[in-house]
């Protein structure tokens, strides 16, 4: 699909969604990248978390979404998810009026491009391990490097539920790093996996781990820039939620600190 720039759309919001506060990771840095631009945050917190859905059930949340996203005018929305960027992207991709961003298809060929990596894991959800689709992503662009996916179903609930200090959540982190074979790096492919680094940082060195949302961020200001659709006066920024608005603003104070509570939307 072509995307046209004219005086009336650029200063349209960059959308962003995810299963709760855990897009806020990426959120963060392209507010910090872009910080004229005016930008829209909804968390489904309802259907949290989203790596224990169906397929169907996936798609359906997520075209529920970008309707609403069309309805508020987004110019791009992002995928702050991994999941969906998994399972829904190919299917969804050319059926709305707005840029798609996808966190894995978006920083896949960074990944794939690291000086010295032969020897990547991949941590995410379980839908997101089963659709294997950051292993088919990197061998596009670099058929050498190995990958392990290894699914961590409770990362997500622990840091909605905020029990990241928790001794479950070190339980549970330190048997799904023993996990993992010798490997170079290992990518947290959940965006709300960053919340635990704290933790993570315990059993291993801090740089061993990758933040995709680190490289997915300039990727979108790049795109951005190139295709000439980047605002130069911000206006507003609006938070929605499905549910508990209270416990997002809780969860969220990790990496970005609202002014006021979300707005409850029910879509």
């Amino acid at each position: 699909m072509e995307y046209k720039t004219t005086l009336n759309n650029i200063n349209r919001p960059i959308a962003f969604f995810d299963s709760g506060v855990g897009g806020l990771t990426v959120f963060s840095k392209v507010k910090k990248l872009l910080p004229k631009e005016n930008y829209l945050y909804f968390g489904d917190t309802k259907n949290m978390p989203y790596g224990e859905k169906s397929e169907e059930e996936l798609v359906g949340y997520a075209h529920k979404i970008f309707k609403f996203f069309e309805k508020e005018e987004a110019k791009a929305v992002v995928m702050a998810c991994n999941t969906t960027s998994a399972v829904t992207y190919e299917k969804l991709k050319d059926k709305y009026n707005f840029k798609i961003y996808p966190i894995i298809q978006s920083v896949s060929s960074s990944l794939a491009s690291l000086d010295g990596i032969n020897k990547l894991a991949v941590i995410a959800t379980p839908a997101t391990i089963n659709s294997h689709a950051y292993s088919r992503e990197i061998k596009k662009h670099n058929s050498s490097v190995e990958v392990f996916e290894i699914s961590a179903p409770k990362w997500v609930r622990i840091v909605e539920e905020g029990r990241i200090n928790s001794s479950e959540a070190l339980d549970d982190v330190k048997e799904i790093l023993d996990k993992i074979p010798k490997v170079d790096k290992i990518v947290l492919a959940c965006t709300h996996y960053p919340y635990l680094s704290e933790v993570l940082g315990k059993f291993l060195p801090p740089d061993m781990f990758i933040d995709p949302s680190l490289y997915f961020a300039q990727n979108i200001k790049n795109d951005l820039e190139k295709s000439g659709f980047l605002n130069n006066k911000f206006e507003y920024e609006k938070f929605y939620v499905s549910s508990s608005p209270e416990n997002f603003v809780k969860s969220s104070q990790l990496f970005y600190k609202l002014n006021s509570l979300p707005e409850l939307k029910i879509l």
